[in-house]
């Protein structure tokens, strides 16, 4: 009787943990697609290496006074896995959004969220299944194919012949760019060696994002591209450094240890929906039922993917 109490305990903890990981995930996506209509909205205000330099630098002085005492604890460790910190830093700091930013000047808000969150889980679940061997089960692959063509029905507005005319700008190349280098920091993360806390993973990828960015950001000023500072330009930094980037970046990189690499990436299908709902509410954008048969379609895919 002893042991069937405790797989029944077993099994509940991991359903609690399960639900836990959902919600975490759809949480971060939330929070996350606010980026987009960001980077499109201001990019003829401020360039975008700036643009990613205050915002890593925001999300890293606020960041300072909570993870100082476990920077300085693990330092060693730090120093240790130094290799594996650079390129977490710069997949996933660094890189990630400043190509958003960049793909901002040429391509719309609503074309970022599309092609970055439909390529982003594709990539990473190939990654996951490479090097981390995870496996890619039926339930997986149906979900995250029916999650595209969520993402297609939006992007072809469910005319089919918008979807054969469909072609890439220079701007959605970027974006295409900047999933990748996601999918990549998302396959890192799961190999994020114990001895490195989450909460000095987090500190120690900002500020080397940052110090990588540093001397682009010097370059440009040297140039004389200064910003011209504003209310809402800060409000944005602050949005980006503290909700974009502090709270995502903790709870998505939980979400991971608990769901795994692969299954994580799928939410990410839920941020054009966020945009789209985002669009309406705040650029006063016309909602139509496309929104609602893709956002249905987006989360039967997540359904089925999370599926045991």
């Amino acid at each position: 009787m002893t042991w069937i109490l405790h797989i029944i305990d077993r099994n509940t903890l991991k359903k609690k943990n399960n639900l836990q990981g959902i919600a975490l995930a759809v949480l971060a996506t939330l929070i996350w697609s606010g980026n987009f209509i960001v980077a499109r909205g201001v990019h003829k205000e401020i360039t975008p290496v700036q643009l990613a330099f205050y915002r890593w630098g925001t999300a890293t002085i606020l960041l300072f006074p909570f993870a100082l005492k476990t920077c300085i604890a693990e330092w060693p460790q730090l120093k240790k896995h130094l290799p594996y910190l650079f390129w977490i830093s710069l997949t996933g700091i660094s890189l990630f959004n400043t190509l958003v930013y960049i793909a901002g000047h040429y391509t719309s808000a609503i074309n970022l969220a599309l092609i970055g969150t439909t390529s982003s889980p594709v990539f990473a679940n190939i990654l996951a299944r490479i090097f981390l061997k995870e496996k890619l089960g039926v339930a997986k692959i149906s979900g995250m194919l029916i999650c595209i063509v969520g993402i297609l029905v939006l992007l072809s507005k469910g005319n089919l012949q918008n979807l054969l005319n469909l072609h890439f700008s220079e701007g959605d190349a970027w974006v295409l760019l900047a999933a990748l280098s996601f999918a990549v920091y998302t396959i890192l993360v799961k190999k994020r060696p114990p001895v490195i806390s989450p909460l000095n993973l987090l500190f120690s990828s900002f500020l080397l994002g940052t110090l990588l960015l540093l001397p682009v950001f010097l370059f440009e000023m040297s140039a004389d591209k200064h910003v011209t500072w504003n209310l809402s330009l800060a409000g944005v930094i602050l949005y980006l450094g503290l909700g974009a980037s502090i709270i995502s970046f903790l709870i998505w990189n939980k979400s991971i240890r608990i769901l795994g690499a692969g299954r994580t990436a799928l939410f990410g299908n839920l941020i054009p929906v966020f945009s789209s709902l985002e669009a309406v509410i705040i650029l006063h954008e016309q909602f139509s039922i496309i929104h609602i048969i893709s956002m249905l379609i987006v989360l039967a895919g997540l359904v089925i993917a999370n599926k045991s």
